[in-house]
């Protein structure tokens, strides 16, 4: 049973409350079926994940400390987002043709439940209805406290004076559109401000989409499908267009198959209910969802959840478009952004994902190009699994504390590829750079912004004047594989860290500029190495870095013209001298440019260094770490 709720459209929208702290025991829990067990009647998809969230609000100070990082879990899965959240509707609707009560729009009669008034026919009881025919008017539901299924078999509704389907009243109505139908909905060309069925197809209760028909909606007044209470899309084929909004759903948009199609002058998708923490959430867990939005593409009050379907979205006019004073954002919710399976395709000309809180990337295939952030979280970013990757961006991952601990990223941004700072949304807010990380800059550190690198393999590309790796704070290092492909002008350096730069495991080499070179800490437990050439070397130079004894523990090939190369790994012994030769080839399997394996015959030196020292000539900075020499 779903239980009856007050619609809240047109009230005031006050700051979010907090939510209460996850209970712990759904931490440890695998992800359920989510929003119950969705039946579906013409397809054979079931609904995924039972879920859970708590939240603070950021920081109205642009310095986020982090407690406040640890106090939204940054890791949650889509089950532990969601299981706090408000259910959507759940039992997708059977029916009986030959007992449904029927409805022909070219020639209505009344009937048991059913009203004709004109060029109005009203449902106004319980049961399952089976609509035909063609209207210049207005399909209603007037039914308070009922569930109502109405069937949609061959239906085009065109109403020049307001909603095409008005839900006025009910507990619940599911919207089938038959095996095999075709059907349309149009709207009117403008809407009074008070006016609140002001959709192509409006809903005043609860309203679930299924079925294996077609469904057209033109929002010529305003949006395409609005609901006032929660929204579900369980099939079928739609295609929405819409002068604002596509889709929306006041307290929840809930997408678990079918195909949907928008465009919208306004936001694609939207849930804009900011009062109650559990509601305000679009997720998707199913089905193909395309977007083309003059704003955002979803836009939640809260959160933003995929964890399974197909999600491509082009918002603003994509990543080469100029910016608006609208948000274009590809996707935004207010609390979190998780992805956590299905495939996301963004280009958005704002940030490609967007959160004033906390995102995760858990897993999924998710590819982003925008004309700002890649991703981008006021207070904490974690991608613990599948793949991502930017494609173009201003800055590729931006938040107050970043954690990769698995997964496979590959980055790429005009000015840094990866930038920890400042809270609020803002390329480059706080962004400072240059100081060496072995205790320059401390204060950073104690905003709580952080970058942890524990697993996973990152792949970061910058242009020829961004940091790599921009950290306005402190920067760990304890595992996974990171190559940085870094800038060539000089008031920039392939690593940056203002705080401490701690390395402990894990592999990183980092190439480019080297008058602002930074390396790990000198009193790092991995070792490493930082080496100034003697003079650049060209894009696709095989380098090798090679210890006393012969032995080939590293080779890159530089990306773009290259000045120093920096790196870390277990293979190295601190205090041990190493040089870096040229011309020799690589081979095996390369990521960004580091390949597996490579012989340095014939390869002539062009720079040499040793394992946790640290030089300053000439205006370059260096810090190397590692632990004391070996006996």
């Amino acid at each position: 049973m779903n239980t009856l709720r007050t619609n809240h459209d047109g009230a005031p929208e006050p700051t979010r409350p907090a939510r209460a702290r996850r209970r712990p025991w759904l931490m440890a829990a695998a992800p359920l079926a989510l929003a119950g067990t969705l039946l579906l009647a013409s397809c054979a998809s079931e609904g995924a994940a039972s879920s859970s969230a708590s939240s603070s609000s950021a920081s109205e100070d642009s310095t986020v400390t982090i407690e406040q990082a640890e106090a939204v879990e940054p890791g949650a899965s889509a089950a532990e987002v969601m299981a706090d959240n408000e259910e959507a509707p759940t039992a997708i609707a059977q029916y009986d043709p030959a007992t449904a009560v029927p409805i022909d729009l070219a020639d209505p009669e009344a009937a048991d439940g059913v009203a004709v008034d004109g060029d109005t026919v009203t449902v106004s009881a319980a049961g399952t209805y089976l609509v035909t025919g063609s209207l210049d008017g207005q399909l209603s539901v007037d039914a308070a406290d009922a569930d109502v299924t109405i069937v949609l078999d061959g239906v085009d509704i065109a109403n020049a004076d307001g909603a095409a389907i008005d839900i006025v009243a009910a507990d619940e109505v599911q919207l089938v559109l038959a095996e095999g139908s075709e059907n349309s909905l149009s709207d009117a060309s403008g809407y009074a401000d008070d006016e609140s069925a002001n959709a192509a197809l409006a809903s005043a209760a609860d309203l679930v989409i299924s079925g294996s028909g077609s469904l057209d909606v033109h929002g010529n007044g305003n949006d395409g499908i609005a609901s006032r209470d929660a929204l579900t899309i369980a099939g079928g084929d739609l295609t929405v267009d819409a002068v604002d909004d596509g889709i929306r759903g006041k307290d929840l948009v809930m997408i678990v198959g079918g195909a949907v199609e928008v465009t919208a002058g306004g936001d694609g998708i939207k849930s804009d209910n900011a009062e109650e923490a559990e509601r305000g959430y679009v997720a998707i867990a199913g089905g193909d969802v395309a977007i083309v939005s003059g704003a955002d593409g979803i836009d939640a009050a809260t959160d933003a959840v995929v964890w399974g379907g197909t999600l491509d979205v082009t918002a603003g006019g994509g990543a080469g478009s100029a910016a608006s004073d609208t948000s274009t954002k590809g996707v935004k919710g207010d609390v979190y952004v998780v992805v956590d399976g299905g495939t996301v395709q963004v280009d958005a000309s704002d940030d490609a994902l967007h959160t004033d809180n906390t995102a995760h990337l858990a897993s999924g295939e998710v590819t982003l190009a925008s004309g700002d952030d890649g991703v981008h979280a006021d207070v904490a970013l974690t991608v613990s699994g599948g793949r991502l990757t930017v494609t173009e961006s201003y800055e590729g991952l931006e938040a107050a504390a970043i954690t990769i601990s698995g997964g496979a990223s590959d980055i790429t941004g005009s000015d840094d590829g990866i930038n920890v700072a400042g809270g609020t949304d803002g390329s480059g807010t706080e962004a400072g750079g240059g100081a060496p990380g072995d205790g320059f800059g401390a204060s950073a550190s104690s905003s709580g912004r952080t970058l942890l690198i524990s697993g996973g393999t990152l792949v970061v590309h910058t242009s020829e004047s961004g940091d790599g790796i921009d950290v306005n704070g402190d920067a760990t290092v304890t595992g996974g594989t990171t190559v940085v492909d870094g800038p060539t002008e000089q008031m920039n350096g392939p690593l940056d860290a203002d705080g401490a730069f701690d390395v402990s495991g894990g592999t990183l080499i980092a190439a480019g500029s080297a008058r602002m070179l930074v390396a790990p800490d000198v009193d790092s437990a991995q070792a490493a190495v930082a080496v100034v050439l003697d003079s650049p070397v060209a894009a696709g130079t095989v380098l090798h870095l090679v210890a006393s004894d012969g032995t080939v523990v590293a080779t890159y090939t530089a990306a773009k013209q290259t000045e120093s190369v920096v790196f870390t790994s277990p293979d190295l012994v601190n205090g041990e001298a190493y040089t870096l030769v040229a011309g020799a080839t690589g081979s095996g399997k390369a990521l960004g440019g580091l390949s597996a394996s490579g012989s340095a015959d014939g390869a002539t030196s062009v720079g040499s260094g040793v394992a946790g020292e640290q030089d300053q000539a000439e205006g370059t900075m260096v810090a190397g770490g590692g632990q004391p020499p070996r006996p």
